[in-house]
């Protein structure tokens, strides 16, 4: 069994190479998303084009994207959180992080993308990158109890 690239645990045959050979359509907007990934792992971009909303097709640069797609070593999908998307919605957001290889330097895109469903079929609009929290450290004060529980000020202790 050809797991699917897209993480699923699903066989290719059986997951997004349907959705990406137009089989059959995307139920959900995960699923698209899904598909696209795998779309860009088999360099497929046809179908990465295709399954952009018309709206949104303008200044796509297909020879760029190709060459981006084909000179990535990808390796694997992280589905962070998805919100509407279903077979009932007209809208949906997927929120999911793309890791691969760009000349031999690991990279992670983390994305919030944005898919509508026209007549009938799931489509990617756009996406916004999602920005690294800050990381957040307390300022121990001299004169504060120390962290290591012992009761003295960290001045007295740890902070010598």
């Amino acid at each position: 069994m050809n797991s699917c690239p897209c993480g699923s645990g699903v066989a290719y045959s059986d997951c997004c190479e349907p959705v990406i050979n137009g089989v059959r359509p995307a139920e959900t907007a995960e699923q698209l998303m899904r598909a696209r990934y795998s779309a860009y792992v088999g360099v497929q971009m046809d179908f990465i084009f295709e399954s952009t909303h018309p709206d949104h097709r303008q200044g796509y640069d297909h020879a760029g994207t190709k060459e981006w797609a084909q000179n990535s070593e990808w390796l694997g999908l992280d589905i962070i959180a998805t919100d509407k998307g279903g077979q009932e919605d007209s809208i949906g957001q997927v929120e999911f992080v793309a890791r691969f290889k760009d000349k031999g330097v690991a990279r992670e895109h983390h994305e919030c993308g944005q898919f509508k469903r026209k007549s009938g079929k799931w489509y990617f609009t756009e996406g916004a990158m999602v920005k690294p929290k800050p990381i957040t450290v307390v300022k121990i004060g001299r004169n504060d109890p120390c962290t290591c529980g012992s009761g003295l000020k960290y001045k007295k202790c740890c902070g010598k």
